[in-house]
């Protein structure tokens, strides 16, 4: 069964609050509005879920905030049990990525590519069968199909003009407003 993401972005408005301590955070948009991927190899470099290219995750297993705003929570709630591992990153985590960064390990999968009609290579898919063991930058070529062991980088795995591009716009629009520090992600998984 595969694993679906769910969430919210959550923003703590400042602007015009005298006291930032006394603002709380709010769910400024459900994440099904913005993301609606299914991409195991984001969701382990982002938050440590299906992590089979071998990734830090930049923010895994954190939880819910203890401050997170009711309709998050609520949403949260709703998915029980069936809801796991919840966590949460900052605009400003997010802002200081190195997304060069490589993985910590060579990807489990072999990276599948076929031939366009210009005779370019393209990635097609990926794949638990065929490693057997080969090392890193290993590749070779079966029926047509261009086998590859990889090392992956951040990049590779959320790429800036990919799906995952309205989520940092959107959070970054906040933090023009509010903040880095008070823009926030927060997801959980369903599988």
């Amino acid at each position: 069964m595969g694993a679906d993401i769910h969430g919210f972005v959550e923003c703590r408005a400042t602007y015009g609050t005298l006291d930032e301590d006394d603002a709380h955070w709010n769910a400024a948009i459900d994440l099904d509005l913005l993301y609606g991927g299914r991409s195991y190899d984001a969701f382990g470099c982002l938050f440590g879920v299906r992590n089979h290219a071998g990734f830090r995750p930049l923010a895994g297993e954190r939880g819910l905030p203890a401050d997170v705003s009711s309709q998050t929570r609520q949403s949260y709630e709703a998915w029980a049990p069936g809801g796991h591992s919840p966590s949460w990153i900052s605009w400003a985590e997010l802002a200081a990525v190195d997304w060069d960064e490589p993985a910590e390990a060579v990807d489990e999968r072999v990276q599948r590519y076929t031939r366009t009609p210009d005779r370019s290579w393209v990635l097609t898919s990926k794949s638990f069968r065929g490693r057997h063991n080969r090392p890193e930058g290993a590749e070779w070529v079966e029926d047509g199909v261009l086998f590859r062991v990889v090392r992956m980088v951040r990049r590779d795995a959320v790429p800036e003009d990919g799906e995952w591009a309205p989520v940092w716009k959107t959070m970054s629009a906040l933090a023009d407003v509010h903040g880095g520090e008070n823009v926030r992600l927060i997801v959980w998984f369903d599988s």
